[in-house]
């Protein structure tokens, strides 16, 4: 988490210790109206409750064009509820339960704001509290940017959604980026020119293209703004653990 990681760089001032850091995420998935629905809407399912949302790369923000929000929504809606919840080494089960009871609670306190600040449940909402840390997987629709549930980590199964009506990427960008992180993200479209601008204008230290978090060792990974310092992969991953020295020779 963020708040681990700045007690880290606290306990390195003393020796000056390099440090890379892999913090945490408020992460956004922009589909636009020409995205493949039958990938889009699986793929953002699948961003927002893998390991139920206990992943720093969790698509937990879902920005969709006006014209299919309703469509998609419908279509991770249903994908959620079609999830059996239940102990992970039970065969037939395919959604576990949160880290620990502290966990539930405040996935659950989350869940709560979200009502009070007034976004529209659409599914889930509930916790399992006879059967262990189990929260049930969550979507809130008609989400307003600057609710906390849309800024803050909540580190579980809740995504929040919104939807967009114009083609202004720079505009989408700048709701996409409004969080203090910026690990990852995801752009939806079959135009490639207009996903690659919005993957560059996403500020995020990796954006993957009709699908989310695509990592490879051989490419960098890590986070901007809050979500990290350095990057872990590829080349640049090796920086952290190398020194440049030069030698001078006179003859």
């Amino acid at each position: 988490s963020t708040e681990v990681g700045k007690k880290i760089v606290e306990a390195s001032i003393g020796n000056l210790k390099k440090v890379t850091l892999e913090l945490g995420g408020k992460n956004p998935m922009v589909i636009f109206p020409d995205a493949d629905l039958e990938k889009a809407i699986p793929g953002a399912a699948r961003a927002c409750f893998f390991l139920q949302g206990q992943n720093c790369m969790a698509g937990t923000r879902l920005f969709v064009h006006e014209d299919i929000y309703q469509v998609v929504l419908n279509g991770v809606k249903e994908i959620a509820e079609a999830f059996t919840v239940g102990h992970g080494l039970i065969s037939g089960n395919d959604f576990g339960p949160l880290i620990s009871k502290t966990q539930k609670e405040r996935v659950m306190s989350y869940i709560d704001l979200g009502r009070e600040e007034g976004a529209e449940l659409l599914t889930g909402g509930d916790s399992f509290s006879d059967q262990g840390h189990f929260v049930q997987p969550t979507i809130f629709s008609n989400v307003d940017g600057e609710m906390r549930i849309a800024k803050e980590e909540i580190f579980g199964p809740v995504l929040c959604a919104q939807s967009f009506t114009h083609q202004d990427l720079e505009q989408i960008a700048s709701e996409a980026n409004d969080t203090p992180y910026g690990l990852s993200g995801s752009v939806w479209s079959q135009d490639i020119s207009i996903a690659h601008k919005m993957a560059m204008l996403i500020d995020a230290g990796q954006v993957s293209i009709n699908c989310h978090a695509a990592v490879d060792p051989a490419i960098p990974f890590g986070g901007n703004k809050q979500s990290g310092w350095g990057r872990e992969f590829g080349a640049e991953g090796l920086e952290a653990y190398l020194k440049t020295k030069a030698t001078t020779v006179i003859f």
